[in-house]
């Protein structure tokens, strides 16, 4: 009986655990914006101590004040001068190019990449796995290939979904799966312990003994 209290009191505390612990570590990540103020602007200064949270209010109102200015003409031509100014830079300019492509690529709203999910074989036939879709071939990839309707997939590992493979396949080596993002996600951060398609329940609570 003991155990089984014990298995349900972890059961509660450690998802709340860990998302507390994800979210104060991005929370504290996010503060480190208050250092763009003057120091005697800062929170500790004005009030005597610091506020958590703070910063992160300052990095979301920061990055939409920048979306608001990069959307009219002197935004837009400043930027374009920003940009062409890192374009001059060796090393910068490919650091900054390929991460602005990515970034473009999976923010637009008209593109496709990481919103399917699909079935593949990986890594080698008769062996399948969740991968989502970034893509497909074009230019000298696809010549040198004769790469028609091919689909290009990434392939996370587990369980840090961030790194993984880029795979080039044929489109019989690709299935279709109703599976959301989020679950795909989730089935590979938990090393498959998490079933695609199934939601968290709240355990049950262990019934205390009968009195007799």
């Amino acid at each position: 009986m003991f155990r089984k209290y014990l298995i349900t009191g972890l059961l509660i505390w450690l998802p709340l655990g860990i998302t507390i612990l994800i979210l104060e570590t991005i929370i504290g990540w996010m503060d480190q914006s208050m250092l763009l103020l003057p120091p005697a602007w800062r929170p500790e200064v004005l009030v005597g101590f610091r506020i958590p949270g703070l910063g992160a209010v300052l990095a979301v109102l920061v990055v939409l004040l920048t979306g608001v200015f990069a959307r009219n003409i002197v935004g837009r031509r400043l930027l374009h001068w920003w940009e062409g100014l890192l374009g001059r830079i060796p090393v910068v300019r490919s650091i900054y190019s390929s991460v602005k492509q990515v970034s473009d690529t999976m923010l637009s709203p008209k593109g496709n990449a990481f919103r399917k999910v699909v079935l593949v074989e990986f890594p080698q036939r008769g062996q399948w796995t969740l991968a989502f879709i970034v893509g497909e071939p074009s230019g000298v990839v696809a010549e040198t290939l004769s790469a028609k309707d091919w689909v290009t997939v990434y392939v996370p590992t587990a369980p840090n979904p961030t790194s993984g493979y880029v795979v080039m396949m044929e489109p019989g080596r690709v299935r279709d799966v109703d599976v959301t993002v989020d679950e795909a996600l989730k089935y590979h951060v938990s090393l498959g312990v998490v079933d695609p398609g199934t939601r968290t329940r709240v355990p049950e609570l262990v019934a205390p003994p009968r009195v007799a």
